[in-house]
């Protein structure tokens, strides 16, 4: 199990929780990242989201073969931020959507090839999902690609929050994070909604309960 395997290169149990990620990196094939590096290797100068706590190993890797890097913490931001404004008749919480779109995915008008999403679309709230795809599709260029995990089930070891840093192979790196829980499972369907309306995309199977799709925009 993953969360176990970490905590064994660990060598202490769990690891003490600091802010952005503890313990070992791990690697582990990812066929969505092996296809991507090629297009990253062949096309220098493309503008890259790269979201989730700042990996300094990301941005070297990357901007020493000629590109330039956005970070965007999504899930931090998302599950620590005040975005709950209150509950409608029926108790469910009623969330500031646009006020954290604002805040978090606010490139100023830039605009970008690359998004590594890995995945933070399994930690948001709910109505943040469709609203943060929305508003990635929209800072992307034609052509563009997201590289995005998700996880096909709630529950087990591999559901662990962690944070993933690219290598110049074809693994990447996986390393715990901080421990926000997981809100959602993906089926082929539900990706296939959620991405609705992008020109195509290109799905890998991994053998730890966590699905890797390419969505070309």
């Amino acid at each position: 199990m993953l969360k176990r395997w970490l905590e064994k290169r660990h060598g202490s149990g769990t690891p003490a929780a600091t802010q952005g990620f503890t313990g070992p990196k791990v690697g582990r094939y990812s066929g969505g990242w092996a296809t991507l590096r090629k297009r990253l290797v062949a096309e220098p100068g493309l503008r890259v989201i790269d979201v989730g706590y700042t990996s300094s190993v990301n941005i070297n890797y990357l901007t020493g073969i000629g590109h330039s890097v956005y970070m965007a913490d999504l899930v931090h931001d998302a599950c620590t931020g005040n975005w709950q404004i209150g509950n409608d008749a029926d108790g469910n919480p009623i969330w500031d959507v646009d006020s954290f779109l604002n805040a978090s995915i606010d490139f100023g008008g830039k605009m970008f090839d690359i998004v590594l999403l890995w995945t933070a679309l399994d930690y948001l709230p709910e109505p943040f999902v469709a609203p943060v795809v929305s508003r990635l599709r929209s800072a992307m260029t034609p052509g563009g690609s997201v590289l995005a995990f998700f996880h096909t089930r709630m529950v087990g070891d591999e559901t662990v929050n962690c944070r993933y840093h690219v290598t110049p192979t074809d693994e990447v790196e996986v390393q715990l994070a901080e421990p926000f829980p997981i809100q959602r499972a993906f089926t082929n369907r539900s990706i296939e909604r959620v991405f609705a309306g992008w020109s195509g995309h290109r799905q890998f199977l991994a053998k730890d309960s966590v699905s890797e799709v390419i969505m070309t925009r």
